[in-house]
């Protein structure tokens, strides 16, 4: 468990066979810089109010309150009084949660895994759900207890969520469409907004205005956690933080840590130990 000498802590665990990745942690002010993830987010509020900028709207999550976010939904994330606020939250693998509520419905459930249509709800069992399922992937049990635990949560999201996505409002333009094309196919090179400004077919200018409004985030924001959300998958495998640095475009691995930091809450190389179970190389 990561601790600061404001008393915020960050307690991170990762099942390996699911890909499920668990928090639970505490802030008492600003706690994360607007990002997304590739991820299906599933959490609750357990203390405090929990601030956050989602679909173009501020959130206030109280004790209790569920929250869900789909992959590649910007946002950030602060303390609304002094005492601060802890929440538990799970990461899950988009394709690992895909085929397991297909296994649970007994047939196909779609394209896309869930569509939620609000950001904040209530449901006092799928709450529970979520601070077990957590429980068991930071201090399992046994295999089949963890597996019991998040087969729980499936069963909750497949049986108020599974069906077609609804259209989701205020469709991106095309030119900010084009450039996030572009930045997901060249996150790892040296881009420069000209260049993005050119395959989207406008100026760099009416390209930032265009993709903050839809995306909720600056071109170079996007592409910084483009390339973070790439080094997160790239260090779960075991990669090394310099060789993951030189592979998502970043100049060195103390600039990746300074952003992972940031976004994360931990460095690379907790993050792929915690993945791994190998040693920070640097270390030996």
């Amino acid at each position: 468990m990561a601790q600061t000498q404001t008393n915020d802590w960050f307690d991170f665990a990762r099942d390996a066979q699911s890909g499920t990745e668990a928090v639970r942690a505490r802030f008492h002010a600003h706690a994360y810089d607007p990002h997304f993830h590739d991820q299906v987010l599933i959490g609750v509020t357990e203390q405090g109010v929990q601030q956050f900028r989602c679909r173009r709207e501020i959130h206030r999550s109280t004790p209790g309150r569920m929250i869900f976010m789909e992959p590649g939904e910007t946002h950030d994330g602060e303390a609304c009084a002094a005492d601060g606020f802890t929440y538990a939250m799970l990461y899950f693998d988009p394709a690992w949660l895909q085929q397991s509520a297909s296994l649970y419905a007994g047939r196909q459930t779609g394209e896309a895994v869930f569509h939620f249509p609000r950001t904040l709800d209530d449901d006092a069992a799928l709450a529970q759900a979520v601070r077990m399922a957590r429980r068991q992937i930071s201090a399992p049990d046994n295999r089949m207890a963890c597996d019991a635990a998040l087969d729980h949560v499936v069963a909750l999201l497949a049986q108020r969520f599974a069906g077609a996505p609804a259209d989701k409002p205020g469709r991106a333009p095309r030119v900010a469409k084009l450039a996030r094309e572009a930045m997901d196919a060249g996150f790892d090179g040296d881009l420069g907004l000209e260049e993005l400004a050119l395959a989207a077919g406008t100026d760099r200018f009416r390209l930032t205005r265009a993709f903050s409004a839809a995306y909720g985030l600056s071109p170079h924001a996007y592409l910084v956690q483009r390339r973070l959300n790439r080094a997160r998958f790239l260090l779960s495998r075991g990669e090394t933080p310099a060789a993951v640095a030189a592979a998502t475009g970043f100049a060195d691995q103390s600039h990746l840590g300074r952003w992972f930091r940031r976004a994360f809450g931990m460095t690379p190389a907790a993050y792929r130990r915690i993945c791994t179970n190998l040693p920070d190389p640097q270390a030996a």
